[in-house]
């Protein structure tokens, strides 16, 4: 790759995005703004009068800075000026006509105030004196406790699921949580997809992890479910967040406070199929806080049993396998986190973090295998296999942070991450009669390491507009070494003749930049539409083989949201194009048969393929029933596709890689209900529901090339509910299926899951105690795979036996005050590879720059 070309193609971005930014920079520090989006402005008659006042807390007696003033004639009701508090809590409004006016004061967190028969005459200036805001949250025994908010909340672009009152999945993971969010289906290996697609983009509060690029179901085991706030699914990304993700982004947020003082969080839990141990503490005084965080889980006790019958025709030759297995696995998981966050001025932040994770998953299969030939049993053969999954992730991060005036903000943010991977199994060979023949080893090492560098800007115009640009650029460096050893009984391991091994090295750097402009009309219409640019160079090479000719491209990324409230529905159109980049997994040319009858390979010259999304949604409260209702449809060509065929070396075995010759189309509908039948009980109901299309190429018997497609319905849905009861009782119960998932070469079965949950709050609100069961009533779970071509046609069984019931424990110690939020630094969002595997619900659209910032 040439890299000056690389460099020159970020600068320019980056140029081209920041320069008219600062441009626009004040020079003089920050400034109050004379008038809010929204107000008339500088249409504003001038007069002579002024009002001046300062706004504190009512509780801590702080000013409340950046508090909203809007001034509105009384007769009109039009409002007419406005402006922010500064630091201190303090305002001022100038030039004001004579008349009767009234004061709205607002901002988040604090119930709203209203200034009532204000009276002007001409040069007046009137002194307000302190106002105070009360808190919207109250303090009972030392816990902040807020007012609860839906389950479920639908914004402009994303659907968000409020986890933190989701009392059964305490003790658990984050694959517990995502279970249970509309448009999400999780299988029981924790894969997770969005309306059917596995090309998503996992987020934790907003920032990627190399973790994620490896597993997506491994990267949700180590984040502990009781620390979970919220989940984004984000439908319809705009130009802002970075092109990857076909089916979309799921972004977790995790809890965070702005509470001044020193806290502590024990959360523990015990079952029969795994254990947990949580520290969680925080301290803040001043412009200053910091954050120390541990996880530790472990799993044990999850058993398997497969059966396989697999036929294949090679040279005229049929081959019948039947596979029968036992396995089981365990695994260890933790999570370190340390966070820093500092004010450097009233409108400045800086914020720093360092995050480790963990994973040891070791797993252990005995197989027993037949072969039949043309009809006649030729071997019979054992395979005793132990598996490790390791895995140790690196995040560390620095964002700044500077806010000129409410919507006007400049961030730079940077991230640097490091995945070591280690995959690999031994395997002792047994013959007829069960005695060990030979041993086999596959050594599997792959190290993700990236550096981003990203800023951002956006700046309202006029009243009812907002601005957002920005550049990015992501460094990508992925090296897999691999190799097979054999050895005798009792000899040393050596190299195995005939078997592959190498060492990848895969560069993939990428400059991107972006532009998206927010419209809202008097009429309650909102448009968003945006632009970005990203070009990819790449560079892949093996150490036998040289350059592989990965050529670079560049993809143009339009996005187009609107949405409009009619007679209490709100109603939403959006279209974007995504792209989706191959991840490691698919790249690597490690040749896995760990299960030689079933051998998957990757391919390091995948290219990326292309989506164009398309979702018509409503939504509207009927009494005390929330209904939504999308229609969505999703077209991707050059689709990353598996591709299985008869092995040429290996007597009825089937080899799984992955090319670019596919086309999928999938149209459908997502339905969701949530009803609060009393002010106690909250009953709600899902269904994901899409027809799918799917076409690519296969080898045929004459040895050619044929394009082969397959199609079919794919159906999901569930049911949740949750009460509370006197005295801090509290109960939830879940349940799910998944029906058959269609394949290019065949289904997928489906399977169910359900959890029933209960909770006891302690009298001083620091603690509870919890007790959750989970498919209690099913002894195993089978998941039914059918898979067939002209070459080849395969059944297999897989029988989970994952009942389980687990205790929690969590206790709070430490006493915290409220202090007034503060705008943090923004960081990092990488969602641009590949992986295996606060508005309200009735609002008529997101005001210029609502949603999650990136």
């Amino acid at each position: 790759m040439n890299m000056h070309k690389f460099f020159l193609t970020i600068i320019i971005i980056l140029a081209a995005f920041i320069s008219p930014a600062f441009a626009q920079f004040p020079t003089g520090g920050a400034a109050t703004p004379k008038a809010l989006p929204g107000t008339a402005g500088d249409q504003t008659p001038k007069g002579t009068a002024k009002i001046s006042g300062t706004i504190l807390d009512s509780a801590s007696a702080k000013g409340v800075e950046f508090a909203s003033i809007a001034l509105y004639n009384k007769t009109t009701g039009q409002a007419i000026d406005g402006t922010v508090a500064d630091e201190k809590g303090k305002f001022s409004l100038t030039k004001i006509v004579n008349g009767d006016f009234k004061i709205l004061i607002s901002f988040i967190g604090y119930g709203n105030k209203t200034l009532d028969n204000i009276k002007l005459a001409k040069g007046q200036e009137l002194d307000l004196g302190t106002i105070k805001l009360a808190s919207n949250t109250k303090t009972l025994d030392e816990v902040t406790v807020t007012g609860q908010s839906a389950l479920i909340e639908e914004k402009v672009d994303r659907l968000v699921y409020n986890a933190e009152k989701d009392i059964a999945a305490k003790g658990g993971d984050a694959t517990d949580v995502l279970r249970k969010v509309p448009l999400l289906t999780v299988d029981l290996d924790g894969n997770v997809s969005l309306r059917g697609s596995q090309n998503i983009k996992v987020l934790i509060n907003n920032k990627p992890s190399t973790i994620i690029a490896s597993s997506v179901a491994d990267a949700l085991k180590q984040i502990p479910a009781d620390q979970i706030k919220t989940v984004e699914v984000i439908t319809s990304p705009s130009s802002k967040y970075d092109a990857e993700g076909s089916g979309g982004i799921i972004n977790i947020i995790t809890k965070k406070n702005s509470l001044q003082g020193l806290n502590l969080n024990v959360d523990s839990g015990v079952g029969n199929r795994g254990s947990m141990l949580s520290l969680n503490g925080s301290y803040r005084k001043g412009k200053a806080g910091f954050s120390l965080g541990g996880f530790g889980r472990g799993n044990y006790n999850t058993k398997t049993t497969t059966s396989l019958d697999q036929s294949s025709i090679v040279d005229n030759v049929t081959t019948l396998t039947n596979q029968t297995g036992t396995g089981s696995s365990k695994g260890l998981f933790g999570q370190y986190s340390l966070g820093f966050d500092y004010d450097l001025a009233k409108n400045q932040s800086i914020t720093a973090g360092v995050r480790y994770g963990v994973r040891n998953m070791l797993s252990q299969q005995d197989l027993i295998t037949k072969l039949f030939e043309n009809g006649k049993q030729t071997s019979t053969s054992g395979r005793n296999v132990d598996t490790k999954n390791l895995s140790g992730t690196v995040d560390a991060n620095i964002d700044y942070l500077h806010t000129f005036k409410p919507q006007q903000e400049w961030s730079v943010s940077t991230l640097y991450s490091r995945n070591d991977l280690t995959n690999n199994f031994d395997a002792d060979i047994l013959n007829s009669d069960n005695q060990i023949a030979s041993r086999q080893r596959n050594l599997n090492k792959s190290i993700n390491e990236e550096f981003t560098l990203q800023t951002d800007y956006q700046t309202p115009i006029k009243k009812n507009q907002l601005l957002e640009f920005g550049g990015k650029g992501i460094f990508r460096k992925v090296t897999s070494g691999y190799s097979y050893l054999l050895a005798s009984p009792t000899g040393e391991y050596e190299t195995e003749a005939g078997q592959p091994a190498g060492d990848l090295l895969y560069h993939q750097n990428i400059a991107a930049g972006y532009s998206s402009y927010t419209y809202t009309t008097k009429k309650r219409y909102t448009f968003k539409g945006g632009l970005r640019y990203e070009h990819t160079f790449i560079d892949a090479s093996t150490k036998e083989s040289g350059s592989l000719g990965v050529g670079n491209y560049g993809v143009l990324v339009p996005s187009v949201n609107a949405s409009k409230t009619i007679k209490g529905a709100t109603l939403k159109l959006g279209y974007n194009r995504r792209i989706q980049r191959p991840g490691l997994q698919q790249l690597n040319p490690n040749y896995n048969a760990s299960n030689p009858q079933n051998i998957t390979i990757g391919n390091p010259k995948l290219r990326p393929e292309l989506t164009n999304n398309f979702e018509v949604g409503v939504s509207k409260n009927i009494k005390k029933t929330f209904v939504n209702a999308t229609f969505f449809g999703r077209i991707t060509n050059n689709a990353i596709s598996q591709i299985r065929q008869p092995s040429d070396s290996i007597s009825g075995a089937v080899v799984t890689t992955y090319q670019n010759i596919g086309k999928q189309h999938a149209y459908g509908t997502n339905l969701f209900a949530n009803v609060a039948a009393t002010t106690k009980i909250n009953v709600g109901l899902f269904m994901n529901a899409f027809y799918s299309t799917l076409t690519g190429q296969t080898t045929g018997r004459d040895g050619l090339s044929r394009e082969i497609s397959n199609s079919g319905m794919n159906i999901s849905g569930g049911i949740f509910s949750q009460a509370t009861f006197k005295n801090g009782w509290g109960a939830q119960a879940f349940g799910f299926m998944q029906g058959n998932t269609i394949q290019l070469q065949g289904k997928q079965g489906g399977f169910g899951f359900y959890t029933l949950g209960v909770k006891k709050d302690f009298k001083n609100k620091k603690g509870s105690v919890g007790i959750a069961a989970e498919n209690f009533l099913s002894k195993r779970y089978t998941i039914h795979t059918e898979l067939n071509s002209d070459l080849f046609n395969q059944v297999n069984n897989v029988h989970l036996y994952n009942r389980g019931i687990r205790l929690t424990f969590s206790y709070k110690i430490g006493k915290m005050t409220m202090d007034a939020p503060k705008r943090k630094a923004k960081s990092v969002n990488n969602d641009d590879v590949k992986s295996e595997g606060g508005g309200q619900t009735q609002s008529g659209g997101a005001a210029p720059g609502g949603g999650t910032p990136k």
